[in-house]
């Protein structure tokens, strides 16, 4: 047996997502077959838990949607160049010895992913995206932003996500990982529910407020401005 989380988008606002541990039987082994079997035996004790249907969002995914949503597959563009949000997260990591390896945005996800670089340049200091610095902490908030900005980019896959009620990623452990897809997945639908999702994209700084609940005046001043020049 094995214990993985569901991701759920939090309709009614912040905390955003919902986290729900379930417990199934785990297929082991290295191959997609192997790995096709655990994600189906971990949706089917969800859905005994009364949570389905639940999209399965990495490359080992039986649904094109989710296999297409993984973020080895899922593209964004910056600048005008179009890269991976692996590529794009590898590649803005920034080492007390080095970084951030920019050329890693223009390679394939696996490359960027296995780089030896990001294991010997020291201790990891933060993030720079485009000469954009981004923080450490929230520690999942660059990853999911760069998902989120992704997504808000692939409407016709995008979309797609309100057809689920919750989102999994089997090769995602939370003992030994921090960043899932599954998790930026459920944040984005709560904050297109939320409608929250073009100011989260447009300012970071407004971004890390919300998800972190702080400012909440100053955010719900913002939020209203922008409302009303869209209006005009």
């Amino acid at each position: 047996m094995a214990k993985r989380p569901i991701f759920i988008p939090n309709l009614t606002g912040f905390p955003f997502v919902k986290e729900i541990v379930i417990e199934f039987k785990w297929h082991p082994g290295l191959s997609k077959v192997q790995a096709q079997k655990s994600i189906a035996s971990l949706h089917e004790a969800a859905a005994e838990g009364k949570i389905t249907p639940v999209l399965e969002i990495s490359s080992k995914s039986n649904n094109e949607v989710g296999a297409s949503l993984s973020a080895f597959n899922l593209k964004m563009i910056k600048n005008e160049k179009s890269l991976s949000v692996e590529c794009a997260y590898q590649g803005s990591k920034i080492f007390a010895n080095g970084g951030p390896f920019s050329d890693l945005y223009f390679v394939s996800s696996k490359e960027a992913k296995t780089d030896d670089r990001l294991s010997n340049s020291g201790n990891f200091v933060g993030y720079e995206f485009f000469g954009e610095s981004f923080l450490i902490n929230p520690v999942t908030a660059f990853y999911d932003w760069l998902y989120l900005t992704a997504l808000a980019q692939n409407p016709s896959l995008a979309n797609k996500l309100f057809d689920f009620k919750g989102f999994s990623d089997i090769a995602f452990n939370p003992k030994k990982s921090l960043n899932t897809q599954a998790r930026a997945a459920a944040l984005f639908v709560s904050l297109c529910q939320n409608d929250e999702i073009d100011l989260v994209i447009q300012d970071k700084n407004y971004y890390i407020d919300l998800i972190t609940n702080n400012n909440l005046n100053d955010l719900s001043s913002i939020k209203n401005q922008n409302q009303s020049s869209k209006i005009q």
